[in-house]
Formats: structure tokens, C-alpha cells, sequence
């Protein structure tokens, strides 16, 4: 049994490891489903409450509320899959959480990309149209996403990876880290 998680700033490139892991049949499940489905359970529009909702939940049910709820989501792909990617972490107590639950089981990946280059992927996901735009920018995601617990739980990773070469070799080393293990990708530990 293998629970990988993925933690980075928006646009770092955890989407396109699951987009990876989903073509490897290996199950994800995306922490910010549940937002959005709490969003959507609240009467409100997910593309632009998730972070009010995100940090609501934390407030109402303590700061490791989303990992909790991912849990039974987890443990039922578990049912079904050696491993299971858990996408977009967001704290350290999160990380813990997931520790907590699944040991050494757990693996915590960090995924790193420069700032121009997740505002250039952002804007080609036509995601965070900015501040001007009605939108929440980028540096005000990462500042919300750091408020939660990011860096400590970026600084808590078992493997970093630069993602700054093409789409293609990030796919290929996302491949190779989900069927091989973090063993058999060159990063930093």
C-alpha cells in the first residue's frame, strides 16, 4: 500500500501528476473536490468561494477538516489499489494527518516551479484571471495557500521536484515516481 501526496503552489504541477496517476489507473483524490462539494453543499459558487469555503471549514472544524474528510475517500480507493494519489495538500497538519493514518505508507511529494512560470500555466488553464478580472490573483493564492500551512508542509516532503522542463519530461518523471516509487526519481530529499 502506497498514499502519495502532492503539495505545491498553484500551478506547480500537481494536476498534471494526477492526469498522469488517472492514466496509470492508479485513483486520485483531489482534497479540493471536497471544498467544492462543500461548496456546492452551501448553495455557492465553487469558482469563487473555494477559498472562503476552504478556510471556513478549517475554522468550524479544525485545521486538518478537509484531510479528514478525504480519509474515507482514501481508504475506499485503497479497497480497490495499491496506490492512491491524494492531491493538493495545503498544511502541515495535514501532512500529518495523513502520516497519522497511514504511517510509512505515506509519502509526501513537493512539486516546485518558479512564480512567471505558474502564471504563464494558469493563464493557459484560463484559471486565476486576476484581480482585475473579478479573479483572486496569483500572488493572492499563494499568500492564502502559505496562510494555511503550505510551506511547513512543503518543507515536510520526503521527495522535491523541479518542475521547470517540458510537459513531457515532467509527465515522465511523474510516471516514473507513481510506478517505480520515489527511489527511482532524481530529486531532492
Amino acid at each position: 500500500m502506497r498514499v502519495i501526496g502532492t503539495v505545491g503552489l498553484p500551478g506547480s504541477g500537481k494536476s498534471e501528476v494526477a492526469e498522469v496517476a488517472r492514466d496509470l489507473d492508479v485513483p486520485v483524490v483531489t482534497m479540493g473536490d471536497v471544498i467544492r462539494a462543500e461548496c456546492r453543499d452551501r448553495g455557492l459558487d465553487p469558482a469563487t468561494e473555494h477559498g472562503t469555503v476552504a478556510k471556513a471549514l478549517r475554522e468550524e472544524n479544525g485545521p486538518a477538516a478537509i484531510a479528514e474528510r478525504s480519509l474515507p475517500l482514501i481508504r475506499e480507493a485503497l479497497e480497490e489499489s495499491d496506490t492512491v494519489l491524494v492531491d493538493g495538500l495545503r498544511s502541515d497538519v495535514e501532512v500529518e494527518a495523513f502520516r497519522e493514518a497511514f504511517g510509512e505508507d505515506f509519502q509526501l511529494l513537493r512539486i516546485e516551479a518558479p512564480f512567471e512560470a505558474r502564471a504563464e500555466r494558469l493563464d493557459l488553464r484560463g484559471r486565476d484571471a486576476g484581480a482585475e478580472d473579478g479573479g483572486e490573483s496569483l500572488e493572492d493564492r499563494d499568500e492564502r495557500e502559505l496562510g494555511f500551512g503550505m510551506g511547513e508542509a512543503m518543507d515536510m516532503a520526503d521527495l522535491t521536484v523541479e518542475n521547470t522542463d517540458s510537459l513531457a519530461a515532467f509527465h515522465e518523471t511523474a510516471r516514473t515516481l507513481l510506478a517505480d516509487g520515489f527511489d527511482a526519481v532524481e530529486g531532492q530529499r
